[in-house]
């Protein structure tokens, strides 16, 4: 072999050993990638409605009655009701049919809604009846009667021929009436802002439904609201007389007609009481 030939395969031998030498530095400068382990995905929450504070079986509820609670949708309790913007308006004056404790789930069961069959009869006290009367801005309070209040029913109307002191009276037809509905809405404690009220329902016992018909057929009904703090106040039941708002009236009223006849001939005296006897 010559000795340029031999060169020359030195010369391979050493570019081939550098090719491999900077190879095996390279891939040691190179970090190798290092394992991530991937966490689980976080599991669906999901929000369903519970009881805010204890509810007993007949409350009327209202919005802040209830409050969520978000759980994994695995562990949403069966039958609960989830939350959403038509949850809440259903259950919006709903009537609560079994006792639910704070933090409770609530359930189709649990409650008997406005638009459900048979829940006015659910609402009324056994025994009770439901009545409807004719109400306007002034004889409903100016809209503020509340469905849960307590009033009384006051009848005023006019007797024909009576003379004028007594023309005109008002009187207590029924005390302490559980107002149950305005409207249509049942909603304890609220009522629609700004709508005239056209109707009150309450609650009367049977014998008082026959008085409260006939008392709208009579005159007009008024609604007097009772105190909050003593609804249940015995106040005597009175009668007002047109005589006895007005004195101008009274003195009125107390003209009396005396006809004295005198063969055919027949003549009319009138007097105030006391004049007769000299008073």
């Amino acid at each position: 072999m010559s000795s340029s030939l031999r060169l020359s395969l030195i010369g391979v031998m050493l570019l081939t050993a550098l090719g491999l030498g900077g190879t095996i530095y390279h891939m040691r400068q190179t970090p190798r990638p290092v394992a991530v382990q991937s966490s689980p995905p976080a599991p669906l929450l999901v929000s369903y409605i519970v009881a805010a504070r204890a509810l007993p079986a007949g409350t009327l509820a209202r919005d802040d009655d209830f409050t969520t609670r978000a759980v994994a949708a695995a562990d949403l309790p069966a039958d609960a009701i989830v939350e959403s913007p038509e949850a809440r308006t259903g259950l919006r004056g709903s009537l609560i049919r079994n006792y639910l404790d704070t933090g409770n789930p609530v359930t189709r069961a649990d409650i008997l809604r406005p638009r459900d069959r048979g829940f006015l009869a659910s609402v009324l006290s056994p025994g009770s009846r439901a009545v409807s009367v004719a109400v306007d801005a002034v004889s409903g309070v100016s809209g503020l009667v509340w469905p849960g209040d307590h009033v009384d029913i006051v009848l005023t109307h006019q007797i024909d021929k009576a003379n004028p002191a007594h023309h005109v009276l008002s009187e207590t037809v029924l005390a302490n009436v559980r107002v149950i509905a305005i409207d249509q809405e049942i909603v304890q404690g609220a009522t629609s802002v700004g709508k005239v009220a056209q109707t009150a329902t309450l609650q009367v016992a049977p014998e008082q439904v026959e008085k409260v018909t006939v008392a709208g057929h009579l005159g007009k009904l008024t609604l007097s609201i009772r105190s909050a703090t003593e609804p249940d106040a015995i106040v005597p039941a009175t009668t007002t007389f047109a005589g006895d708002v007005s004195p101008a009236l009274g003195r009125q009223g107390n003209d009396h007609t005396m006809t004295v006849f005198e063969g055919r001939n027949a003549k009319e005296y009138t007097f105030k009481t006391g004049e007769a006897d000299g008073r």
